[in-house]
């Protein structure tokens, strides 16, 4: 997708969540891993978001059951689902951890409450994962592998491939499109085999929120997600902030997994088209300086007056009114 697209699980029916809070609650403690001190390998704490996703998230739980990295600790956020299903994954996993935030609190407020649990239970890397996705046995360790191998690296981006259609990328490196707004995934779309520069790793500037590692003293450095993105475009704040404060994001295809999005791209919803115009916006805004502001502006504007006239000549009004809000909210 042309957007930076995190957190569908989290973001989706968000018109009603509440503002972010620190009160989450741990509900049980479990360290398949172990603390770090005193063991040889990093350990690693994987965090799945769920939010009304039981089906999904329960798959992406089972894959993670398989992995081969030895010191993994897999801890499991609801982020207030009102269907209960996060009270079910925890019955369901009761070997997990697990946080309710009792509220949702956007894919950016949910994660970062797994981070906080995260760095008080030792986790030396964390891995981000979206709730809709199934990991290779070898994935978490891939990851960790890339993150050792190269001095200065802060976060470790894994090739992801569409789940419905294996043979075809959604992601293989990012990019930083800075006069837009957003990032971009390399190979798109394009089957696997017939993108070489998908194989070869390497240095991005982009990694999309869907997955990637994140290790300890990056985390530290950032803190985590800007809450006051909440689902959208957190991934390439996150992006811009770490290599502006010296760390290296690494594309590691070795690393691979699945994501369940639709094999042929889909309308976005008004949530979406809001959500993330906004938060493009709110991006420029905060990290560029004047003369990328006014590129943006230049491109941004002229082309939502297009996309309005697109949806109101079809009588599609709630696009419609999310443009509008996308871009003055």
């Amino acid at each position: 997708m042309g957007d930076a697209a995190a957190g569908d699980a989290a973001g989706a029916g968000a018109e009603r969540a509440a503002a972010p809070s620190g009160g989450a609650m741990l509900h049980a403690l479990g360290d398949r891993g172990g603390a770090r001190s005193g063991g040889a390998l990093p350990h690693v704490v994987v965090i799945v978001l769920n939010w009304c996703g039981y089906d999904d998230t329960a798959a992406c739980l089972r894959s993670l059951a398989a992995s081969d990295w030895p010191r993994q600790t897999v801890l499991l956020v609801d982020n207030g689902s009102p269907d209960g299903s996060g009270e079910r994954l925890h019955r369901d996993f009761p070997e997990l951890p697990y946080l309710q935030t009792g509220e949702n609190l956007g894919y950016t407020g949910g994660n970062n409450r797994g981070f906080t649990w995260a760095l008080a239970h030792g986790a030396d890397h964390v891995v981000v994962l979206n709730n809709d996705t199934e990991v290779a046995p070898d994935c978490v360790r891939r990851l960790v592998e890339g993150a050792g191998a190269h001095p200065a690296v802060g976060l470790v981006a894994p090739k992801i491939l569409v789940h419905d259609d294996p043979a075809t990328l959604w992601f293989a490196g990012g990019d930083l499109a800075l006069a837009r707004g957003t990032g971009r995934h390399r190979g798109e779309g394009v089957a696997e085999r017939a993108f070489a520069a998908g194989a070869r790793p390497g240095d991005i500037t982009f990694a999309t929120g869907c997955c990637f590692l994140l290790t300890r003293a990056a985390l530290e450095a950032t803190g985590g997600f800007d809450e006051g993105y909440f689902a959208y475009n957190e991934d390439v704040d996150l992006s811009y902030v770490l290599r502006r404060r010296g760390f290296r994001l690494r594309y590691e295809p070795a690393a691979r997994l699945t994501h369940k999005v639709p094999v042929v791209p889909q309308e976005p919803s008004p949530f979406q088209i809001r959500q993330r115009d906004r938060n493009r916006r709110r991006f420029v805004r905060l990290r560029l300086g004047p003369h990328r502001r006014l590129l943006f502006a230049c491109w941004f504007y002229p082309t939502r007056v297009v996309h309005l006239a697109r949806y109101l000549a079809r009588g599609d009004r709630a696009r419609a009114s999310a443009v509008v809000r996308g871009a003055l909210a």
